[in-house]
């Protein structure tokens, strides 16, 4: 056996955020399988430093920090009939530094994480070529345009049908195409068509250690929680989907919550928050936090955990994370697709009409909030951990492995 070539749009660690998480996981398993390469972008340099602790992990390392600018991109790409996703990590000097990579080591399997890596993966009947789409990005900016106007309701469609396109070919090309969830995996076949074989699932997972009740990280200071009921929303806060559920959260739930528990508290924790989202801070009983610490404190310290998304692709890192930290968890039906769980039992389900009502009635209830952490924890214990997770993941690559490929039906 060979080695492998493992290509990310984003430094794999530290898997602090939904991508990186998987990446990094991703990553780590096959270094135990073969010996791997690893070729990536940064977004800062923050992200060039955290390149440097995989270094132990991989054989060859090569790091580029991205410098295109999404005006830039979106240039090029209008020019080029060209998505604007793909035209962003366009770079000749890292296409390049993969093509020695392959000419000089004995890679046989490529394994591209994010669709856009597989502009760097040359056909090649000799190598396998491993693809993980993660979830349908197409679909997202499909979402995207049907809430949108005039130039960027055009720009959303456009989108949407090149990146429709570049993800068919490049899936038609590949030897397996992988998705997070039997969801996403289905929803892709239907709109390109290809067959069940061609397409397979690896779910995302939990640190089952680090995020755990019982792990040691830094607590909340009382004076930092504050007093009465807290409920928390964690994520990319700069990501477009996150920061409209909080902002719907908190201007258009938060109030009704607040009617019938005037003490409750609604905190928005994550890095990145912009614009009319900042500007929540302070607000009758809104915290936005930025980035913190270590966002565990903060789901110890809630009395519930909400995920309110009505655009959201693939599983959700941050509804695992809570369940498995044991916090009652209300997540909206896009948060929630994907998630092998029972509604009702190890989380609640509510749509924007109803959510309000569901969470007050939920902070009336602490035996049931505590029934549903603990039910939530149990899931996760038995179904979400990564090992158990990325078992398949040998055999998907090519390597020995009793387990066969969990294939999408």
């Amino acid at each position: 056996m060979g080695d492998i070539l493992f290509l990310a749009h984003r430094v794999p660690y530290p898997p602090d955020r939904g991508d990186k998480m998987r990446s990094y996981h991703l990553l780590r398993h096959l270094a135990g399988i073969a010996r791997v390469h690893l070729a990536c972008f940064a977004d800062d340099d923050a992200d060039l430093a955290h390149a440097e602790a995989l270094r132990p992990l991989v054989g060859r390392l090569h790091v580029e920090k991205r410098t295109r600018s999404k005006p830039r991109a979106a240039i090029a790409a209008l020019a080029g009939g060209r998505a604007i996703s793909v035209a962003m990590f366009d770079s000749p000097h890292f296409g390049a530094a993969v093509a020695r990579l392959v000419r000089d080591e004995p890679i046989d399997t490529i394994f591209a994480f994010s669709g856009q890596m597989a502009q760097f993966v040359a056909p090649d009947p000799e190598r396998r070529f491993v693809m993980d789409f993660v979830d349908v990005d197409s679909a997202k900016f499909d979402a995207y345009a049907e809430d949108a106007t005039g130039l960027s309701r055009w720009l959303y469609a456009r989108e949407a049908r090149r990146l429709g396109a570049f993800e068919r070919d490049v899936a038609a090309r590949a030897d397996l195409s992988l998705f997070v969830s039997a969801q996403e995996a289905g929803l892709f076949r239907d709109r390109t068509g290809l067959p069940a074989t061609s397409c397979a699932v690896i779910e995302n997972g939990v640190d089952l250690e680090r995020y755990a009740p019982t792990a040691s990280f830094t607590r909340l200071a009382p004076d930092e929680r504050g007093e009465g009921p807290l409920i928390v929303f964690t994520g990319q806060m700069n990501y477009r989907p996150n920061a409209a559920a909080a902002q719907a959260f908190a201007t258009e739930m938060l109030p009704a919550i607040r009617a019938r528990h005037p003490s409750a508290r609604f905190a928005i924790v994550g890095r990145a928050p912009e614009g009319a989202l900042r500007r929540l801070d302070g607000r009758a009983g809104v915290r936005v936090t930025g980035a913190v610490p270590d966002v565990r404190g903060w789901l110890a310290a809630a009395d519930i955990v909400v995920a309110p998304l009505s655009i959201a692709r693939g599983v959700q890192n941050k509804v695992l994370e809570a369940m498995a930290m044991g916090r009652a968890v209300v997540a909206s039906p896009a948060a929630f697709e994907g998630i092998d769980a029972s509604v009702g039992t190890e989380l609640l389900v509510a749509g924007a009409d109803s959510m309000a009502a569901v969470v007050a009635d939920l902070l009336d209830d602490p035996v049931r909030r505590r029934a549903l952490g603990k039910a939530a924890r149990a899931l996760v214990e038995r179904r979400y951990a990564w090992a158990a997770r990325l078992a398949p993941l040998a055999a998907m690559v090519g390597r020995a492995n009793p387990a066969p490929p969990d294939v999408a039906q």
